[in-house]
C-alpha cells in the first residue's frame, strides 16, 4: 500500500499545472491532500473523482482558503469530516476515512499567520491525538504540519528560530507528538539525511529543489504499532505543480 500527501495549495491551480497527469502515472493507493482553496460544488468531475479514484472533500467556510480531500482507490468504510471543534471544521482541516483495520487522514494546520490561532488549535489537536493514540484502531495522519521539528529538518535553522513553524513553542509541541503521546515520524524512520524538504518558500522552479533552501513540514505519522509496516517513504522532487512536493511512504499492508 502506498499513501502520497501532498499540499496541492489551490487545486485548480495544481491541476492547470499537471496535478492529475502525476496522480495518474502513481501507483497509489490513497492520496491525501492540503489546501484545496476551493468549494468542492466548484469543482468538475475530472477533478472530483479523477478516473480510478473516489474523491471526498471537506471545504472551507471562507472562500479560497484551506480545506481537506482524499482520493481513495478503494472505497472507505467510513468517513468522519472533521474534529468538532469549530476551528478545525469551518476551516476545512481534518478528514478521516475509515478502512477494516485503521484510518488514514488528511490534515492541514494553521500556517501560523496568525500565531494565536495556530497556538489554539495546537492544544485542542493534542487533545484529540491523545485520544486516539489509546484506542485500539491505528491511523495514518497525512499533511501538513507547518512545522519542522528538527534544526535537521529545514535550511538556515539558526536564522529561523523566532519564525512561525520553528518557533520554540511549536518544536516543543512536536516534541510531544513524537515522544509521550506516540506517534512516529515515518520519512524519519527511512531517512535521517539533512537536505530532505518539503515546501520551498522561495521556490525557483529553474533550480533543482534538492539544492534549494526549504523545510520538511509535510509528515505521515503512524502509532508505535505500526512502525514495522513502514517499508520505504520519499519526496517527489519531480513534482511541480506545487510549491509543496508529495510525500509518499509505502507500507507493506492493504486497504
Amino acid at each position: 500500500m502506498k499513501i502520497a500527501s501532498i499540499n496541492v495549495n489551490g487545486i485548480r491551480d495544481a491541476v492547470d499545472r499537471g496535478f492529475l497527469d502525476w496522480l495518474a502515472q502513481q501507483d497509489v493507493d490513497v492520496v491525501c491532500v492540503q489546501n484545496i482553496k476551493a468549494k468542492s460544488f466548484e469543482l468538475g468531475d475530472h477533478i472530483l473523482y479523477p478516473e480510478g479514484y473516489e474523491g471526498y472533500f471537506l471545504d472551507a467556510e471562507e472562500d479560497g482558503f484551506s480545506g481537506v480531500a482524499l482520493y481513495c482507490r478503494k472505497i472507505p468504510k467510513a468517513i468522519m469530516y472533521g474534529l468538532g471543534f469549530p476551528q478545525c471544521d469551518h476551516e476545512g482541516r481534518f478528514l478521516q476515512a475509515d478502512y477494516e483495520r485503521f484510518s488514514i487522514v488528511s490534515f492541514l494546520m494553521p500556517d501560523g499567520s496568525d500565531q494565536k490561532a495556530k497556538q489554539s488549535f495546537m492544544e485542542q489537536y493534542q487533545e484529540y491525538l491523545t485520544k486516539m493514540s489509546r484506542k485500539r484502531r491505528e491511523y495514518i495522519l497525512c499533511g501538513t504540519w507547518h512545522i519542522a521539528h528538527k534544526t535537521v529538518d529545514l535550511a538556515n535553522w539558526s536564522d529561523n528560530q523566532l519564525t512561525s513553524g520553528f518557533r520554540p513553542e511549536e518544536r516543543a509541541w512536536m516534541d510531544q507528538v513524537l515522544g509521550p503521546t506516540g506517534f512516529i515520524d515515518t520519512f524519519r524512520e527511512i531517512n535521517r539525511d539533512a537536505g530532505e524538504y518539503t515546501w520551498w518558500p522561495k521556490l525557483d522552479q529553474d533550480v533543482p529543489r534538492e539544492r534549494q533552501e526549504g523545510w520538511r513540514i509535510d509528515y505521515q505519522l503512524v502509532g508505535p504499532n505500526f512502525r514495522r509496516h513502514v517499508v520505504d517513504a520519499w519526496i517527489d522532487y519531480d513534482a511541480t505543480f506545487s510549491e509543496f512536493a508529495p510525500l509518499i511512504v509505502e507500507y507493506d499492508l492493504a486497504l
